[in-house]
């Protein structure tokens, strides 16, 4: 049980309606009686109740703001420790007045994460359901937020106990036909040591080929979008953003640095940029902006790359076409609201239709089908935040590729014949990687990494 009452902002700082003050400890309630002015006492309340009042600075008799207090009771609340939340008025005067009086009545400004740190240390939720808080907050599509509330729910660590306790009733075999042999045990045989390891391994793989789409929905895909000057590159941002955040006229050139916008395209977050069109050129403004086409091409994790369908073919696009081949590349045949000259067939001798899509962005028709290329691209099947558990922290990740390695190094020593009691490291080993995910045993230094990446209040 932590002693220190701790007190910090819950909401962002700014103007709004209202903002909140987050007091947690044993003593937060009486913290806040110090200094809250009611009808009622606030240390008579009860659990999970709303009071109305005034918070009063005692020292000057002088009210600070009308608001609204509610108390919520351990171990019933976010850090199952005693809470309680002010509802001041919104702006930074009010709650920062608020705050400093209950700093000087005996709570301390909680540190980056503390509230969620102290639900973890007081058992409320496991390390993973911590870190998938960080998560809910910045998540970047409503697919993204889905995935983070799951897993804040605990749809990982359901997944990772049950593998932990094959794990442990298997150590627990291999233990008592080591240290007992003479007791009527069922024997532990090389194949029912290797059943068990094969049973939680693919467990293990199932969660792993998840991983590279579920850090897809956490962390968002670069999209570069590129191609010769007015082809529409700026329209089709302007498409997938819905909003006119790059310039666009018929005049070639107009885009002439790095444009950067955030979409999210059927649930999969993009970080779309937008780049002055590829061509030879002897603008030396305009010669800048297309190295920084070429640079960021280097950085994209996914390419659109703008042909028009209205010219044929230029030379500068037959070279990024031989170029970009072997990328994660999508053509995109945009103004098809024009009449045809693009020679198609010499673009499909190098990409298949599934990576072609025809649309206009100027009318915002095909918008669908873009979405559905870029889905199939890395994604298996359609993208679902229902019942999967997509594994998309990176500390999670290396941790279950531990898992995996320990397995198989125990299965394959059961088919070389080791003595059990040397593949019972290996079992243990992938017993503490799992264990690791939930924050078993998990040391100071990890959990101040963890928790120091959240806001003060959370």
């Amino acid at each position: 049980m932590n002693e220190d009452t701790i007190a910090a902002i819950a909401t962002a700082l700014g103007e709004g309606s209202i903002a909140v003050v987050r007091v947690s400890g044993q003593d937060a309630v009486d913290t806040v009686a110090k200094v809250f002015k009611s009808k009622q006492n606030l240390r008579e309340a009860v659990s999970h109740t709303v009071h109305y009042g005034w918070i009063v600075d005692p020292q000057h008799d002088q009210v600070l703001d009308e608001v609204l207090v509610t108390v919520m009771k351990g171990p019933r609340s976010f850090t199952a420790e005693d809470v309680v939340e002010i509802s001041t008025h919104g702006g930074i005067v009010a709650v920062k007045s608020v705050l400093e009086l209950l700093l000087r009545h005996g709570a301390r400004l909680a540190e980056p994460g503390e509230f969620t740190k102290r639900a973890f240390l007081n058992g409320r939720i496991d390390l993973a359901q911590a870190e998938a808080v960080i998560d809910l907050i910045r998540s970047k599509s409503d697919r993204a937020f889905q995935v983070a509330r799951r897993q804040a729910e605990g749809s990982l660590s359901k997944q990772i106990i049950p593998m932990r306790q094959q794990l442990i009733e298997l150590l627990a075999h291999v233990e008592v036909n080591i240290d007992y042999p003479e007791h009527d045990v069922e024997d532990v045989t090389s194949g029912f040591i290797r059943d068990n390891c094969s049973s939680v391994l693919r467990e293990v793989e199932q969660l792993l080929i998840k991983s590279n789409e579920g850090k897809i929905l956490r962390e968002g895909i670069v999209t570069v979008i590129v191609g010769r000057p007015n082809a529409g590159k700026s329209s089709l941002l302007n498409a997938l953003a819905r909003e006119n955040k790059a310039i666009v006229t018929d005049i070639p050139g107009t885009t002439r640095d790095i444009v950067e916008e955030s979409v999210s395209l059927s649930g999969i977050p993009l970080r779309l940029l937008d780049t002055a069109g590829i061509r030879e050129t002897s603008d030396k403004v305009e010669q800048i902006g297309v190295e920084r086409s070429h640079g960021a091409l280097n950085e994209a994790d996914l390419i659109l790359l703008v042909l028009n369908h209205h010219e044929p073919l230029h030379e500068d696009e037959r070279k990024l076409l031989k170029q970009l081949k072997d990328r994660s590349t999508i053509v995109v045949v945009n103004k098809i609201d024009l009449p045809g000259q693009l020679e198609i067939e010499e673009v499909e001798q190098d990409y298949s239709r599934d990576r072609i899509v025809f649309l206009s962005a100027k009318e915002g028709n095909g918008i669908d089908l873009l979405e559905k290329a870029v889905s199939g691209l890395f994604f298996s099947g359609a993208v679902e935040s229902g019942d999967i558990t997509y594994v998309s922290n990176a500390r999670h990740i290396a941790l279950l590729h531990q898992t995996k390695r320990s397995l198989e190094e125990a299965i394959s020593a059961t088919q070389e014949s080791v003595p059990i009691d040397l593949i019972q490291i290996d079992i243990a080993a992938s017993w503490e990687s799992l264990g690791q995910i939930l924050g078993d045993a998990a040391g100071d230094s990890l959990l101040d990494q963890i928790f120091s990446q959240f806001c003060l209040g959370k």
